[in-house]
């Protein structure tokens, strides 16, 4: 091969070298245009603005600015950094449970809390990016504050004195109950549903102890008995509250007509406690909160000043 034929052919792969690169820079999510911000090496960029705008439009009610949100990534950018640091690196199966547990809060599956989003036309990735910054960031301070973060009876009991509240703990109760279910079949004629409920009563009346009474119920076909439940006073309200401390231990409820037929709950076990009231477990809180945030800030702020944040 001729030297001019060789130079021909090494100027054409460096002209197609350089069009495949210009290619490359200018695909979606490749461009450096679209990066707005680098923290310690992390990119930000404009699509990372524009979803997390909406959300907090979406999830606060307000208007923020641009560089509020830029202000919101870069902190999420470095609670993530700081935290694989110190060796908290949150997985992607801990940030899916923290996602489903908020989709069941609001009575929804994580495919439909994405759906909302998508609607909305955020991505769910937003969201998770979010909820890995915050798992992150709550278990850094609270292993690097967890001293300082206890509340201890006496600082509670300081704050409800200056308001003027009764600082008396009430006594409560934790209760073992068992849900039983004489079922009724949806298009039962009406002698069926009375034959039912008279079956519920005399089921009833024959429960002395929990370990007969259960016995005898799972022996009767068409009647459910499923696995037990434990609540204390403090998730009940006044009237089921009054109802179970007037019920004997080994008895059951006075049965009640339900969707699936008539229900009731034998009563098998029944501890007393002391419960916080209302009030202290929300001073409680409140004052955890604020000093959670103090120390966050503190902390946050000189994990920012050691950082690597570039503008572009």
């Amino acid at each position: 091969m001729s030297k001019s034929s060789a130079m021909s052919i090494k100027i054409r792969l460096l002209a197609f070298a350089a069009f495949f690169a210009a290619a490359i820079l200018a695909a979606p999510g490749v461009s450096h245009a679209q990066i707005v911000v680098m923290v310690n090496g992390s990119p930000i960029t404009a699509l990372d603005i524009e979803q997390r705008m909406k959300f907090e439009r979406l999830t606060t009610r307000k208007n923020p600015s641009r560089d509020d949100v830029i202000k919101l990534l870069i902190d999420d950018r470095l609670k993530v950094f700081i935290g694989k640091r110190y060796g908290l690196d949150v997985s992607d199966s801990e940030v899916d449970q923290a996602v489903q547990n908020m989709a069941k809060r609001t009575q929804s599956t994580p495919a439909q809390l994405e759906h909302s989003l998508a609607q909305q036309g955020i991505s769910i990735n937003t969201l998770k990016a979010k909820v890995q910054a915050d798992l992150s960031w709550s278990q850094l301070v609270r292993g690097r504050y967890g001293a300082s973060l206890k509340i201890g009876d006496a600082e509670i009991n300081s704050v409800l004195r200056s308001r003027g509240i009764d600082k008396t703990e009430t006594v409560g109760y934790t209760y073992k109950l068992y849900p039983i279910t004489v079922v009724v079949p949806r298009d039962a004629s009406a002698s069926t549903v009375d034959s039912k409920r008279r079956i519920a009563e005399s089921l009833r009346s024959r429960f002395q102890t929990c370990n007969e009474g259960l016995r005898l119920a799972r022996s009767v076909r068409d009647i459910v008995v499923r696995e037990p439940i434990t609540r204390n006073s403090a998730e009940l309200n006044q009237q089921l509250q009054d109802l179970l401390n007037k019920l004997e231990v080994g008895h059951a409820t006075q049965p009640e007509k339900t969707a699936g037929g008539f229900q009731m709950f034998a009563l098998c076990e029944k501890k007393s406690s002391s419960t916080e009231t209302a009030e202290k477990r929300e001073i409680r809180e409140e004052i955890f909160s604020k000093r959670f945030e103090e120390r966050g800030k503190k902390f946050l702020d000189e994990v920012r000043r050691s950082a690597m944040i570039e503008y572009r």
